[in-house]
């Protein structure tokens, strides 16, 4: 992984940190001689996630769709660091019944994936100016293709895509970019749970999706993101940067050759 020597000393605040992805993005930045704030209302997988980093991170019990929490965890980051150079939002609900979703559910999830990123970077808007620092949101494939029986986790990361380019201009005259990056299938805590941690079995299914035959691990996210934060991105801002395998490129003919198929016989 490359070493962007701009980031050492800086201060990366990832809501959603208690996550399998969150936590590897921690031990990037951690890596980059970053510290790092994780912000997670798992304590039990925030802690772990703190103790991984060591004295450079520190975890913050976080609800998102609570503002009081939200101020907290951003006194103890600037308690902790001096202030907050980078936010990473990847924070997200897998509330999603498709279309019998109930409007408690709709709501709720809206909150947690959405709203509570929108209000970080509303109420880190001055320090992350005064600091050149950036944001990060994390879109998906799903906010770009159709998904059977899925309404709402395509819908937010739809709106967090749409919400990365009114933020990337609205932060612009503060010297803050704002990004997105948009993975594909990767190994995180939701694949785990549905694949019964069986990890071949994900990569058998969604690798026909994926140009490398795989599914991708949480660390292969982490490049994009570190990237968008360096200066090595001085000019990349309100955009969406693929991590996908190439999902969005391949059409419903995925990776087979019909044309051929069709010749042959």
């Amino acid at each position: 992984m490359a070493i962007y020597e701009d980031l050492a000393g800086r201060t990366a605040l990832i809501a959603g940190g208690a996550t399998l992805i969150g936590s590897e993005l921690a031990r990037a930045f951690v890596r980059q001689g970053c510290n790092v704030v994780i912000a997670d209302i798992n304590v039990e997988g925030g802690q772990d996630a703190a103790i991984r980093c060591g004295k450079q991170g520190i975890f913050v019990e976080t609800d998102v769709t609570n503002d009081a929490a939200i101020d907290a965890c951003i006194h103890s980051a600037r308690a902790a660091f001096g202030g907050v150079d980078f936010l990473i939002n990847v924070t997200t609900s897998y509330l999603d019944d498709g279309l019998a979703t109930s409007r408690e559910d709709w709501l709720k999830a809206l909150d947690v994936g959405l709203v509570g990123g929108a209000i970080l970077a509303q109420k880190l808007s001055e320090e992350l100016g005064e600091r050149k620092g950036a944001i990060v949101n994390f879109s998906s494939i799903s906010a770009h293709r159709a998904q059977a029986g899925r309404f709402v986790y395509p819908a937010i990361k739809a709106a967090v895509a749409q919400l990365t380019r009114s933020q990337a201009l609205e932060f612009a005259s503060r010297g803050v970019r704002v990004n997105a990056v948009t993975p594909g299938w990767t190994w995180s805590n939701i694949m785990k749970v549905i694949s019964s941690d069986d990890r071949a079995k994900v990569d058998e299914l969604g690798g026909a999706f994926h140009m490398p035959g795989r599914i991708a691990d949480a660390s292969e996210l982490a490049g994009a993101v570190l990237f968008l934060c360096s200066e090595s991105a001085s000019f990349v801002t309100g955009s969406e940067v693929a991590v996908d395998g190439g999902y969005l490129a391949l059409g419903p003919e995925q990776t087979g050759n019909p044309i051929s198929t069709l010749m042959e016989g």
